[in-house]
């Protein structure tokens, strides 16, 4: 992961924002009760709508700069993570952060990389590998996880 410019200053903010709303756009429950919001990037922000306190952005470039703490996973449009230990480690600390923060998972279009990060995240909250899919489709977005190589990462995640 590649921590944005800014992050220090944005990391006192973290603690002292509400949770998301179940009922926001693209928010998922996941069993433990942490609600993350997954986002597709090419769909402008509604400006109404919360800000996250953390945002993790998979895309296969930098993304620009926002206004809340973040990082970035370099993750190509379609494949896996580039680095998949860092994934593991950046999937499991935006987990840890859902307990108590807003945080936000997104991609490109929120769909593809985006699922395949937050079934990632059902595996980490106890849903088995080879559901967590499943649990995405039925909860986030019926077409979320979107190639074979994505759900097999998906169900492997639970193994390592």
């Amino acid at each position: 992961m590649i921590p944005l410019p800014g992050e220090r200053a944005r990391s006192m903010m973290r603690g002292m924002t509400e949770l998301w709303s179940e009922s926001g756009a693209g928010v998922l429950r996941l069993p433990s009760g942490r609600l993350v919001r997954g986002r597709g990037l090419r769909h402008p922000l509604d400006p109404a709508a919360p800000t996250p306190s953390y945002g993790l952005y998979l895309l296969g470039k930098q993304p620009p700069e926002v206004p809340w703490e973040s990082g970035w996973l370099r993750w190509p449009d379609f494949r896996l993570p580039s680095d998949r230990a860092a994934a593991r480690g950046v999937l499991a600390d935006a987990w840890e952060r859902a307990a108590g923060e807003r945080v936000e998972i997104a991609c490109g279009g929120g769909r593809g990389r985006t699922g395949t990060a937050l079934a990632c995240l059902a595996v980490l909250d106890g849903v088995p590998g080879e559901e967590a899919v499943a649990y995405v489709r039925r909860h986030y977005d019926r077409h979320a996880v979107e190639t074979p190589w994505q759900r097999r990462y998906v169900r492997s995640f639970g193994e390592t």
